[in-house]
């Protein structure tokens, strides 16, 4: 299949790219910077650079493909790239392309908990508004919903790797009972490619690995991975809130921002992932993907 990825570079973009040219598959990619992607990527998948505001860059993207895998999404807004330019009219534009193209497939990421109602973030609304124009292309799609997705290049799981080296406690906000599913980041892989095979797996299916972890067993296990697990200390959730409206003003670099910690206390977990009863896959366990990066010394 001739297959085109957006976000390509991005943490789960490099690992669906390269699943897919382990399949078979020819990858066409759309890039900002085509030589660090081509660092990124290897010499396999065809570079288109460019970005999602550009019809032109976007039509040669899709141009003959049997399928489009659509990645892009950020977490922080900065400038032009706002949740609604990114998720809402960037998705818009790559199905306009898909269906003037006649592809007839699209597989796109959203997350868990995107909805449109008072109440959820900015992120989980724009997410959900991206899910509706892709229910409404006339496309055969598949959507996914991932829990949080562990793998080596997943910056929070480094740093509070980093935490549990160096410092002699690791903050938790609030009580840390939130819920997570986390997910390996090649089993996500895999549903992608997957997805993009079988036309008959149509719909929205949430991702999850194959434990319900809380906040604090996250961080402790990360701590046991790394060698070094310390005690952890309790924040008021007051204070993380008043801290992240304070980060929200600095942008792409806030470190945390008021809807990040929104979403981390609402939670994550899928009770109804489709990860091993719909795509066949059984997904790694948390800590055995973490021992795989997080060895003391590689962290």
């Amino acid at each position: 299949m001739q297959i085109a990825v957006t976000g390509a570079t991005g943490f789960v973009g490099r690992h669906v790219a390269a699943t897919l040219t382990g399949r078979g598959h020819r990858v066409r990619a759309l890039v900002r910077r085509p030589e660090p992607a081509r660092l990124l990527l290897g010499p396999a998948p065809e570079l288109v650079p460019g970005d999602l505001a550009d019809a032109a860059t976007l039509a040669a993207l899709v141009r003959s493909s049997d399928a489009v895998i659509h990645l892009v999404g950020i977490i922080v807004e900065g400038g032009p790239a706002t949740f609604d330019a990114v998720h809402v009219e960037g998705t818009r534009r790559v199905l306009a392309a898909a269906r003037a193209a006649g592809v007839r497939r699209f597989v796109h990421m959203s997350a868990v908990g995107a909805r449109d109602e008072p109440g959820a973030t900015r992120y989980h609304r724009t997410k959900r508004r991206a899910e509706d124009l892709v229910r409404d292309s006339g496309l055969s799609h598949a959507i996914f919903r991932p829990s949080l997705i562990s793998g080596p290049e997943n910056v929070p799981i480094r740093v509070i790797a980093r935490l549990h080296r160096w410092s002699p406690v690791v903050p938790v906000f609030g009580d840390g009972r939130y819920a997570m599913q986390p997910v390996w980041i090649e089993d996500v892989a895999l549903a992608f490619a997957r997805a993009a095979e079988d036309p008959g797996l149509v719909g929205a299916y949430e991702l999850g690995g194959p434990a319900v972890l809380t906040y604090e067993d996250f961080v402790l296990a990360i701590g046991r991975a790394a060698g070094a697990p310390r005690p952890l200390v309790h924040l008021p959730l007051a204070t993380a809130r008043a801290a992240a409206r304070v980060f929200d003003l600095l942008g792409r670099a806030a470190p945390l921002t008021s809807d990040q910690l929104q979403m981390l206390v609402e939670g994550s977990a899928t009770p109804a992932s489709a990860i091993e009863s719909v795509f066949g896959i059984r997904p790694l366990p948390f800590e055995a993907g973490l021992k795989s990066f997080l060895s003391p010394g590689r962290v």
